[in-house]
């Protein structure tokens, strides 16, 4: 059975920091390109970053600099650092397989149930 389980979120404090953890199973993580997606409330789907199995790795403009996403392939793990977080980066957040790429989008075939981040005083 193919599983995402994301974990790591809750409330945090503008300005702080979380990292968020997505551990697979049921698929061949190793060579597979990962996403970390969110969902801010009453928003649409926004991708924020993506890491191909050579752990090249793109990011989105939004959170350029404050956020990281790495991998541990012998953990079957993918992880996003997120730091100097602000109130508009509340969301669910969601770590998906890649499964292809066409018109400069990606489509994912497997995603993790999400994990909420609050940033709030």
């Amino acid at each position: 059975e193919v599983q995402l389980v994301e974990s790591g979120g809750g409330l945090v404090q503008p300005g702080g920091s979380l990292r968020l953890s997505c551990a697979a199973s049921g698929f061949a993580f190793r060579d597979n390109a990962m996403s970390w997606v969110r969902q801010a409330p009453g928003k649409g789907l926004e991708w924020i970053s993506s890491i191909n199995n050579g752990g090249l790795r793109q990011i989105s403009d939004s959170v350029k600099g404050r956020f990281t996403i790495s991998r541990d392939n012998a953990q079957n793990t993918l992880y996003l650092q997120m730091s100097s977080l602000e109130p508009e980066d509340t969301a669910v957040y969601y770590c998906a397989a890649v499964w292809g790429y066409y018109y400069g989008n990606y489509y994912y075939n497997y995603w993790g149930q999400g994990t909420q981040v609050t940033v709030s005083s």
